[in-house]
C-alpha cells in the first residue's frame, strides 16, 4: 500500500525514474524502513488497511537498519545512489535534539481525500503531546497543507540533488503542546495500531 501511495509521487519518479521497475523497488526499500521501525519507532495503521504512519523516536542517535548498504542495493539495485543522496539531503535539517521522526504518512491512491491521513495524524498528535515530544518531517508539497493542519510548521526548503527535475522537499516541524493527562503512553506501537477513518496524502522520508 506504502509503495502504491510512492510510486505516482514526483519523489517516487525521481527515486526510481524507470516507471516499471518503480513499484517493486518502493516496496522493497519501504519494507526495510518499516521493519526498522518495529525496533526503534511505530508502524500505525488504519483499519480498512488504505494509509499507514511510520515513524521513529529518536531519544538519542539510532543505527541504521541491519546490513543496510547491502540491503539497500539489493532492494533498489542501480537506484540506490538516489536514495542515498535523499537521506544525506534530509540528515542536513533533522534535528539533533529529542524527536519523532514521521518518515512516512501514506494513502492508497482510491483512498485519497476520504479523511484517513487526519485519522492517523489525530491520533499521532495526542500521543506526543502525552510524552511531550516535538515532531519533525519532510514532505513534498501535497501533504504540507494537512500538516499545518495537525501544528506542524515549514522550515527552510530542501531540494532533492542530480538535476532541476528533482523534487522540493518541505522540512516541517510541530512542537508538543502540553495535553489535560499527565500521564504519559507508551512511546513504541508494533504494527496493529489500527484507527478508524482514511488518510490524505503520502508523505515522504525514508530515513529514521
Amino acid at each position: 500500500m506504502i509503495a502504491d501511495a510512492l510510486q505516482p509521487s514526483p519523489l517516487g519518479a525521481w527515486l526510481v525514474p524507470d516507471a516499471a521497475q518503480r513499484r517493486q523497488v518502493m516496496t522493497d526499500v519501504v519494507a526495510v524502513w518499516v521493519e526498522h521501525a518495529m525496533f526503534f519507532g511505530d508502524v500505525h495503521l488504519t483499519d480498512d488497511l488504505t494509509a499507514a504512519m511510520v515513524g521513529f523516536y529518536r531519544y538519542r542517535p539510532i543505527p541504521p537498519p541491519a546490513n543496510y548498504p547491502t540491503r539497500l542495493v539489493e532492494a533498489a539495485g542501480a537506484h540506490a545512489e538516489r536514495f542515498t543522496a535523499l537521506e544525506c539531503l534530509i540528515a542536513q535539517q533533522q534535528p539533533t535534539e529529542p524527536h519523532y521522526h514521521l518518515a512516512l504518512l501514506a494513502v492508497s491512491p482510491t483512498r485519497q481525500k476520504a479523511g484517513c491521513g487526519s485519522a492517523l495524524l489525530s491520533h499521532h498528535r495526542v500521543r506526543l503531546d502525552r510524552i511531550g515530544l516535538p515532531s519533525w518531517t519532510a514532505v513534498t508539497a501535497e501533504p504540507e497543507h494537512l500538516l499545518a493542519r495537525y501544528g506542524y510548521t515549514l522550515r527552510p526548503p530542501l531540494t532533492v540533488p542530480n538535476g532541476p527535475n528533482g523534487p522540493s522537499l518541505r522540512p516541517m516541524r510541530r512542537n508538543p503542546h502540553r495535553a489535560s493527562n499527565p500521564m504519559p503512553i507508551n512511546s513504541p506501537r508494533p504494527v496493529g495500531n489500527r484507527l478508524q477513518g482514511n488518510t490524505t496524502h503520502t508523505g515522504t522520508t525514508l530515513r529514521p
